[in-house]
């Protein structure tokens, strides 16, 4: 297996480890605090870098066509939706508003649920054939 597609696992699969335990452990806490907020940015940072990665690998590979396909799309809104967690997050904390950071977890489970479609998605894309 190529060493490329091997870190690009890696890094998804922490994206998706991290990003799990920040939005669990935020619900089971009733509150949004400092350390969920940090582990979303993980989160976030690790999944740029895989797809970073896959989007190299894809483009070695003359499958360039295939990157705006469904797991791209998906892929792509789910960055999108991370940061913009990721930041409304942050404010949230530095506002110290209790009222939204009581109810962030909402919002929190809805980028997770979106952002499992291009993990899923992508395993039958990067798998070799």
């Amino acid at each position: 297996m190529d060493m490329k597609l091997i870190m690009a696992i890696i890094t998804i699969t922490l994206a998706l480890v991290f990003y799990t335990i920040g939005v669990f452990s935020e619900r089971r806490a009733h509150t949004l605090k400092k350390q969920h907020v940090f582990i979303f940015w993980l989160g976030l940072v690790f999944d740029t870098t895989g797809t970073t990665i896959m989007s190299f690998i894809t483009k070695e590979g003359g499958g360039a066509q295939n990157g705006m396909g469904l797991h791209g799309i998906t892929g792509a809104l789910a960055i999108v939706l991370m940061l913009f967690h990721a930041l409304w997050a942050t404010l949230v904390l530095v506002k110290k508003d209790k009222k939204k950071q009581e109810s962030f977890h909402k919002f929190s489970i809805f980028v997770w649920l979106v952002w499992l479609v291009p993990y899923i998605l992508g395993m039958e894309v990067m798998s070799p054939q």
